[in-house]
């Protein structure tokens, strides 16, 4: 059971892949462009300054490939490793949060991955495009922001605990109020405590940063729905079926 919903878990993924795919070279790849251009012309206008200029080291793959054949197997990728993540969470789960049908448990559960894995990491350590950023602290800013990641997740599962264990008490309404604040009062701590990165320059437009910005949430939030929404269907027909078999095999049995 567990291995055909790792196999949908990962279907879902890369039908999610393939649609921010669509999505990030119409709404992205613009936005990088524009972000390498800028780049471009702040090494043109300060190699001038230096009188002489300097040689800048050849792209080892050509930008097309990069918005093209890159893109395309980063983002499938990326989908159909957290389609594989997602069914597994959901195969652990499933039976055990109340009695939430396959396509709630798989909404809900795609809206609490968005939550914990994207948005709270990217309000404290936002998406740059090419050219903002200290290439010496890339280390550094994508050690932290992975810290935020797996801090959220920890939080998000001691929030959950906290819900659980408060239900008999409160009811689902109140203890659901009360892990949320939990859950923001934790985080806000931790995103309060940890070191702060901002390295974009001056010089650099804030509405292309903008919008690179939400287009890096919009294509997150693409794949985390079709996982969700897609897995969830993709498990419903799988259990609707397995009923109807069990179905007919007990009444042919009383034949």
């Amino acid at each position: 059971m567990v291995g055909k919903l790792l196999m949908r878990g990962m279907l879902a993924g890369i039908v999610a892949g393939l649609l921010t795919f669509a999505f990030a070279r119409v709404a992205g790849e613009p936005l990088v462009d524009t972000a390498i251009s800028l780049e471009h012309k702040l090494h043109a206008e300060h190699d001038h300054a230096d009188a002489g200029g300097h040689d800048h080291d050849e792209e080892l793959v050509s930008r097309g490939t990069q918005a093209g054949l890159g893109l395309l197997t980063g983002v499938v990728a990326y989908g159909m490793a957290f389609g594989g993540l997602f069914a597994l969470s959901f195969a652990y789960l499933h039976g055990r949060v109340g009695k939430l049908s396959a396509r709630a448990l798989s909404a809900w559960l795609a809206l609490g991955a968005y939550v914990a894995v994207v948005l709270v990491p990217t309000i404290k350590y936002p998406a740059n495009p090419p050219s903002v950023g200290d290439p010496d602290t890339i280390g550094t800013r994508t050690g932290l922001f992975f810290l935020m990641i797996v801090t959220s997740l920890v939080v998000a599962v001691f929030s959950m605990k906290v819900r659980k264990h408060l239900m008999p008490r409160l009811g689902v309404w109140n203890a659901s109020i009360t892990g949320g604040i939990v859950f923001i009062a934790i985080i806000a701590a931790i995103q309060i405590a940890l070191p702060t990165v901002n390295e974009v320059p001056e010089a650099f437009p804030a509405v292309v940063l903008w919008k690179f910005r939400v287009t890096a949430l919009g294509m997150q939030a693409i794949t985390w729905a079709v996982i969700g929404l897609l897995f969830g269907a993709l498990a419903e027909r799988s259990e609707r079926i397995a009923r109807e078999s069990n179905a007919a095999a007990r009444k042919s049995a009383y034949l």
